[in-house]
């Protein structure tokens, strides 16, 4: 007798439980935005029941994204997507689904998937080249070298590289990062390393095999090795890690790029003096190898930092 009351018991609160979720969900449909989302789950309301108070949180996302006029003005808890339901196996299921501006932003910066960047400023992950500083003109020699090279480069994949080097803060980089986004954009992959942060990077992982990183750096098709001279010169980062990486492209022929603050003259002298002492012929080496790879231009323009 008593298992048959708790068995009672037990029934009767469960169809307590299914009253309440049915009432939450009546109540629930009573808003135009919740009974159009639930007009596109095919699942009986038995099953939609269970889940109100979500469906409810995805009815107000969604009303969001009917009115939205583009991702700056993203109501939604993770800009640029929607936390909705789809049925999976005919049963209800939750994630965020971007949406169409989202879509589109994906699609028009898929290219940037060919350029690596190591601790490169988000400004520079998206230059482009129609939105370069053209008001100086002791850039023009640069922004045409780089017209040429982006013109050039699919006929002639192994055409030399650039040595940039000039004044703080005067555009360097940028000039070069919106090119290889816009070679990107032809599939061209390449790479643009801050090479003072990457020796760092590198140091930390002394205990454990870089070659890995190296062997990416030295087979990439395109790349700008960035600030090269900012760095505190070692042996070890002079003739372990540069030095392999430059004679592998002089090699190969592959287009190598940098910028510095420092002429071939100055990179000579700041690669010549180590903890080990003044090293005049393995500084040489190392220049020998990178004028071999690029031809040299000077910037000396206003600094765009300010």
């Amino acid at each position: 007798m008593q298992k048959m009351n708790t068995l009672l018991q037990d029934f009767s609160k469960r169809q307590d439980l299914e009253n309440t979720l049915i009432a939450s969900f009546l109540e629930a449909k009573k808003e135009e935005n919740f009974n159009e989302l639930i007009k596109q789950i095919n699942l009986p309301y038995e099953e939609l029941c269970k889940y109100t108070s979500i469906l409810e949180e995805c009815a107000m996302e969604y009303n969001h994204c009917k009115y939205c006029k583009g991702l700056m003005a993203c109501q939604n808890k993770l800009q640029g997507y929607a936390y909705l339901p789809r049925v999976k196996n005919e049963k209800l299921e939750f994630g965020y689904t971007p949406c169409k501006y989202k879509e589109h932003l994906e699609e028009e910066n898929k290219y940037l998937k060919n350029v690596y960047c190591l601790d490169i400023p988000k400004e520079l992950r998206y230059a482009k080249m129609k939105d370069i500083y053209m008001e100086d003109k002791n850039r023009f020699a640069t922004i045409k070298w780089l017209k040429n090279f982006i013109e050039a480069i699919e006929e002639n994949p192994n055409q030399k590289g650039l040595y940039l080097h000039g004044s703080f803060g005067c555009g360097k980089t940028y000039l070069i990062a919106a090119a290889f986004n816009e070679l990107a954009k032809r599939g061209i992959k390449s790479g643009i390393i801050f090479w003072p942060d990457f020796l760092r990077n590198l140091k930390s992982k002394f205990q454990n095999n870089y070659e890995e990183e190296i062997n990416y750096l030295k087979k990439i098709p395109l790349l700008c090795i960035d600030d090269i001279g900012a760095e505190t010169t070692t042996a070890w980062s002079r003739d372990e890690v540069l030095c392999p990486i430059v004679q592998y492209r002089m090699q190969e022929h592959l287009p190598t790029l940098f910028t510095s603050n420092l002429d071939y003259k100055n990179l000579e002298q700041h690669f010549s003096v180590s903890k080990d002492g003044v090293e005049k012929i393995k500084a040489r080496r190392i220049i020998e190898r990178i004028m071999q790879l690029t031809e040299p231009i000077e910037m000396i323009s206003e600094n765009l930092r300010k």
